[in-house]
């Protein structure tokens, strides 16, 4: 995996932020045993990572995931998950919120523990009250085997953490398009050629890479070799000799399927100058039609005031990507009349609201992982919807 971590892992691991869920009323809820199906299939056909963290799906994926791992199933596995550092206050808390989170998850030791989203902010935390000391003490009492963090910032940001400590592991956000942003290349290589294990998040880019534009699909179309955009991007990563596990939000067998397949055409340097070379033509066309670079990891949600965040970004990075702007606005303004346009109209669960009930309260922007300014682009979006501006005036064309 990493030279600090002697371990032979699958080139896909199973990412747990994203499971399968249903409705239950208004609330949506994991989908129990669809995510248990699909995840002991994953395992049953070489997938021997599995990532989850405390705050995901409210707080119920670890439990989720410890319920598909019962049995025969948690020998066959490294489990990782995140310590919540935005909940400890001192450094007892590590031990109290991690045995929580193998109570949740069923099992007496975690393979691996990240400290969850690491920023600069949240680094100083870590150094303050002595975290690195509290995690070795649960690894010197066998609650866990190794540590590390994950993390949501810049490059100086990275290195200043990757240089302060021997830390085992690292995941970080990467694809064809931040290949410059977060950590980035460079602070991949870095990380790497310290022994860390580099685990890879966000490989789709919240789905994004998935579903690409007319004129992404016209380049791929075009290309030597023939690949769903969900392949290009995986093999893209895998690609990377510095990348020891990739992780992919697997929400339905069909996808679970595909990313085996995928994952079994994986190598390090096996793409060719001329696969690369597309690549880049679909990177650049890319970062012109996407203006919110959102991965709908929903860690802003719930909104206090209802709004449905991710999902109006998503809608708004589909309307500037589209060809035929007036066409996709006219769709647009038809499902956006289905958000609730007061706070008597918001559903049980408080997440289906229009942009212009944001309150400006900020918290969603102390909650992104991508440092958006959630406000001031729920604020464009409302103006473009009401007719007041339009996507090209909000959002200038980048050259």
């Amino acid at each position: 995996m990493g030279s600090r971590i002697d371990w032979e892992v699958s080139a896909l691991g199973f990412g747990c932020m994203r499971l399968p869920t249903k409705k239950v009323l208004f609330l949506k809820k994991i989908d129990e045993p669809e995510t248990i199906k699909i995840i002991r299939h994953a395992i049953d056909n070489g997938v021997n990572y599995v990532d989850t963290a405390y705050g995901y799906h409210g707080g119920k994926s670890e439990i989720v995931v410890g319920k598909a791992l019962q049995g025969e199933y948690r020998e066959k596995v490294h489990l990782v998950t995140k310590l919540p550092i935005w909940k400890v206050k001192t450094a007892d808390d590590v031990e109290k919120y991690c045995r929580e989170q193998l109570a949740k998850l069923q099992t007496d030791h975690l393979d691996i523990y990240l400290f969850h989203g690491l920023n600069k902010a949240r680094f100083k935390q870590v150094k303050e009250l002595g975290l690195i000391d509290a995690i070795k003490k649960l690894k010197s009492a066998g609650l866990v085997q190794h540590f590390g963090f994950s993390f949501h910032d810049n490059f100086q940001v990275f290195k200043e953490i990757i240089d302060y400590h021997d830390w085992e592991a690292c995941q970080i956000q990467y694809n064809y398009l931040d290949q410059d942003t977060q950590a980035t290349t460079q602070g991949l290589e870095y990380a790497a050629s310290k022994g860390v294990a580099v685990i890879i998040m966000e490989p789709l880019k919240g789905g994004r890479l998935a579903n690409p534009t007319p004129e992404v699909k016209e380049i791929f179309d075009k290309a030597p070799v023939k690949r769903t955009p969900v392949d290009w991007a995986l093999q893209f990563v895998w690609n990377h000799p510095g990348v020891s596990v990739v992780l992919s939000g697997m929400s339905a067998f069909d996808q679970v399927k595909q990313n085996l397949e995928s994952a079994s055409n994986s190598g390090s340097n096996t793409l060719s100058d001329d696969e690369l070379d597309t690549l880049k033509q679909v990177s650049e066309v890319f970062k012109k039609a996407i203006v919110i670079p959102c991965t709908a990891c929903e860690y802003c949600m719930p909104c206090p005031s209802g709004v449905a965040i991710p999902r109006q970004f998503s809608m708004l990075n589909n309307l500037a990507g589209a060809k035929d702007k007036k066409k996709a606005l006219k769709t647009l303004l038809k499902d956006y009349k289905k958000f609730a346009a007061t706070k008597d109209a918001l559903n049980d669960a408080k997440d289906n609201g229009m942009a212009s009930l944001c309150s400006k309260c900020k918290q969603c922007m102390e909650k992104c992982p991508q440092g958006i300014d959630i406000p001031a682009e729920l604020e464009k979006i409302t103006a473009i919807l009401e007719g007041k501006s339009s996507v090209e005036e909000m959002y200038p064309k980048k050259e």
